[in-house]
């Protein structure tokens, strides 16, 4: 028994674990494994409760103002879309907009895998380009001279409430334009003049028009477009300022007029509309030089510049093009919007889990604002989107139906929330209703077509 004991352990060569040591390793991989599905564990629960929670702010945001999303699948849709952008931590507490979600959703049409690629990209882009600081931190000061070369920008509003952007396209002299500027600049300005457009034209629009506004109506007059208005310069800027409204700004164009479009212009658009989605093309309408009463039929008189058929000439402002003109210049709700009025106009309708109806609000309410000239008459208000409560309200909103009852089963894709709800059904919604999806576009198309 002694020789056994003092005989010598068996040598152990380098790099060759030794019994203890495989209990440890598998110890840690256990222990590993535990933490990876205890994490797990967490996200779901995390991700069912943002799922509740995200189904009671609907059902307290359809109390107080604006439309509903009322489409089932929709619902459903952006319900999975936002548990999985959770669960793969893709979801900052900014972007938390389930308006924002169905935006996503739409221009990949609904395929979740696809539009959470687009999310991702899109955030990073964001990070990237430094987005989210841009409104404060960018000067684009060559902005007059810019004008001058590159007639362009936001003038009133359609019949529905939509901001009407307008670019004279004929006009443009891209050469001088470089002279002035730099691609890299101008698409800094373009992307800022977006992100101002959530921040407070969109919310602006969305109280004056005392309904959700999120898209807009562009008019792109080609009158004397020709060759030498496509240098090598003007393509560059074309492409990345189409792929970055494509990528990032989805679902915000809602109808475009393109006006004064020649012989020669209508062969070049027969090629381009070829790599334009159909959803897209059938927004986009090319007219010739009579074109007047098409747009006199979704836009006012008053709200249209005198250069393309209306009435207004803005001569306080040297023209319409450098007036700005629009709900977001009144004094009152541009306040309402920096104040953050607007949020509540992100609103859905709810799902409550136990009962399988589709809740909507009935009875809508909005901000009192008292008829103003004030957006027209002369204004130092500049709608700088400086209040963060103005952000994420970019939210489209189908037309409710109404009138039939609808059940249906729900659950989470990520378990079920042990969770009850026990809100009324206000009202129950027609789930006939379809509406419009479309593939990404590029929207509203500024620099398009020079």
């Amino acid at each position: 028994m002694t020789e056994l004991m003092d005989r010598p352990s068996r040598p152990r060569f380098e790099g060759v674990p030794s019994h203890d040591d495989k209990k440890v390793h598998k110890s840690d991989l256990e222990h590993l494994e535990h933490e990876k599905w205890k994490r797990i564990g967490s996200l779901k629960k995390m991700a069912s409760s943002a799922s509740i929670k995200l189904r009671q702010s609907f059902r307290r945001k359809s109390r107080k103002k604006f439309d509903t999303v009322s489409n089932i699948e929709e619902l459903q849709a952006i319900d999975a879309f936002h548990q999985s952008l959770i669960l793969e931590e893709l979801l900052p507490a900014n972007y938390d907009d389930p308006h924002m979600m169905l935006r996503f959703l739409k221009a990949r049409k609904f395929d979740i895998e696809k539009a959470k690629q687009m999310w991702t990209e899109m955030l990073q882009w964001r990070k990237e380009f430094g987005t989210d600081t841009i409104t404060k931190e960018f000067d684009y000061t060559e902005l007059d001279e810019v004008l001058k070369y590159y007639p362009h920008g936001y003038h009133g509003v359609d019949r529905d409430g939509r901001p009407v952007y307008i670019e004279r396209l004929g006009k443009v002299n891209p050469n001088k334009l470089m002279q002035v500027t730099t691609i890299d600049r101008y698409v800094r300005y373009h992307v800022k003049e977006f992100e101002r457009c959530f921040m407070t034209k969109f919310p602006a629009c969305s109280i004056a028009a005392k309904k959700h506004i999120d898209s807009s109506t562009t008019i792109l007059d080609v009158e004397g477009v020709g060759l030498k208005n496509f240098t090598k310069a003007a393509w560059e800027l074309i492409m990345r300022l189409q792929k970055i409204d494509n990528d990032n700004y989805p679902e915000t164009l809602f109808r475009m007029f393109i006006i004064n479009a020649g012989s020669g212009f209508r062969l070049l658009w027969n090629t381009v509309k070829t790599f334009l989605d159909p959803k897209t093309t059938s927004k986009i309408h090319v007219l010739g030089t009579k074109y007047q009463r098409q747009l006199l039929e979704f836009i006012d008189s008053s709200e249209l510049p005198e250069f393309l058929g209306g009435s207004c000439t803005c001569t306080e402002f040297g023209g319409c093009l450098g007036s700005d003109r629009g709900p977001w210049k009144d004094p009152k709700i541009l306040k309402m919007v920096l104040d953050g009025e607007a949020q509540c106009a992100r609103q859905i309708v709810t799902l409550p889990n136990y009962e399988g109806k589709i809740v909507a609000s009935d009875e809508l309410h909005y901000p009192v604002v008292k008829e103003s000239d004030a957006y027209i008459a002369k204004s130092n208000l500049v709608a700088d989107g400086s209040s963060s409560k103005a952000k994420n309200n970019h939210v489209p909103v189908p037309q409710r139906t109404s009138g039939k009852e609808t059940r249906m089963q729900y659950s989470t894709s990520v378990g079920s929330p042990n969770h009850e709800e026990s809100a009324p059904v206000v009202k129950d919604v027609d789930s006939g209703w379809k509406g419009q999806i479309s593939g990404p576009i590029c929207s509203p198309l500024k620099g398009l077509l020079f």
